[in-house]
């Protein structure tokens, strides 16, 4: 019988979790830790962001704009569009297509970009490699099939900074609604791209990657030089449902039902894959992150939890749909699903190396690296799963 935590809704089906002697889990009390740390304090954080933006906007002289922000169509990246408008910051902004975009994301991207008289800039990923690479990942044995579009979606913001000499960017990571813990121990990092092509050789039928947009390790763990990642919506009194009506009433977008749902392919994996294969389900971090936060009870968290992420004749659709555009037929689907997850270390990766520099460097070393990289208001030392290598092959 598994245990569940007394104070959220997650529990032992996450290998990694712990809990105390009063049954509180290790994800919950680090994210009430992580709140009390840098969490939103009315008057200082207000304080905090208006120095923040006014750095922007000076590092943005002379240049066509302030900062650079990746749309997904998503709650949090409209939000944060909504914000930075504002507070007068000039957006790039960047959508990235890799196909798997719901109608939905599509007119949410449009609706907000028009509303906030952004212009556009959207990369449309090669979908032979990218089908390819994806297909790879579904015979992987992986816990994570998201990797190969979190990659491209970091790789290409990167890109953008570099060709316009912009020197923030706008994450929509944030504490409130996604807390400070990597959930679900098994996930593997989208950072590492040397894994990432390791399975393509094992399991992918191209020759080449040389269309993937794509990091190398500096890039990946420590960003650009000059370049600063800022928490943007750590700010401000961000609470998902106020946003929602926000959104909603300025711009007329539209709730897609689930956390990352704004893709088809990230909605299927997330409610169809994870728990059939690794016995998981990703909506009690989602929904411990709304509790922790004070917008869902407890137990109204765990009766979503009993009941479907989304109708069950809509998730075969869904795989149905996305197994014949990757060319996997049912019945090698249902003999990959048969088999046991890989092993810990299967694929060729960086987690070998940062094991070696912390080691070497020790965890300060890392720290140092890693402020390279994020905002000094945005830093805490317990940042790691965001900015620092695993401790482990298959940490997230």
């Amino acid at each position: 019988m598994s245990r569940l935590c007394t104070r959220c809704a997650m529990d032992d089906s996450d290998p990694g979790i712990t809990f105390d002697e009063l049954g509180r889990c290790s994800i919950c009390a680090r994210y009430l830790e992580q709140k009390e740390l840098r969490g939103y304090r009315s008057g200082s954080s207000d304080a905090k962001l208006r120095r923040l933006v006014a750095e922007m906007k000076k590092a943005g002289e002379g240049k066509e704009f302030d900062c650079v922000l990746g749309l997904s169509g998503g709650v949090d990246s409209s939000y944060m569009a909504y914000m930075a408008h504002e507070h007068g910051l000039r957006v790039l902004a960047v959508h990235v297509d890799t196909g798997w975009n719901s109608e939905m994301a599509v007119r949410n991207i449009e609706r907000v970009c028009n509303g906030l008289g952004y212009e556009l800039h959207t990369i449309v990923m090669d979908w032979p490699t990218m089908k390819e690479l994806q297909r790879a990942y579904l015979f992987s044995g992986l816990a994570n099939l998201d990797v190969p579009q979190d990659h491209l979606f970091c790789a290409a913001v990167y890109r953008f900074a570099r060709e316009y000499g912009v020197r923030y960017l706008l994450n929509g990571s944030n504490l409130a609604t996604e807390g400070a813990s990597a959930p679900f121990s098994a996930q593997h990092s989208y950072r590492d791209y040397w894994e990432i092509r390791s399975v393509y050789r094992r399991h992918g039928r191209g020759k080449s990657l040389r269309k993937y947009i794509h990091l190398n390790l500096r890039e990946a763990w420590f960003g650009i030089p000059g370049v600063t990642k800022v928490n943007l919506l750590d700010y401000v009194p961000y609470a998902k449902k106020d946003a929602i009506d926000l959104l909603t009433a300025r711009f007329g977008w539209e709730y897609y039902g689930g956390k990352h749902f704004e893709s088809r392919f990230t909605k299927w994996f997330q409610s169809v894959y994870l728990p059939a294969r690794f016995g998981y389900d990703k909506r009690r971090y989602h929904l411990s992150c709304l509790v922790m936060n004070g917008e869902m009870t407890r137990e109204a968290a765990l009766a979503e939890l009993a009941r479907p992420p989304y109708p069950p004749d809509e998730m075969r659709e869904d795989e149905a749909y996305i197994l014949k555009k990757l060319d996997i037929t049912p019945a090698q689907w249902a003999k990959e699903m048969q088999k046991p997850p890989a092993a810990e270390g299967a694929y060729f990766s960086q987690a070998r190396l940062f094991k070696l520099a912390g080691k070497a460097l020790g965890s300060g070393g890392l720290d140092w690296f890693k402020s390279r990289n994020v905002h000094p208001i945005d830093l805490t030392k317990e940042d790691a799963p965001d900015c620092a290598p695993p401790a482990k092959p298959n940490d997230a």
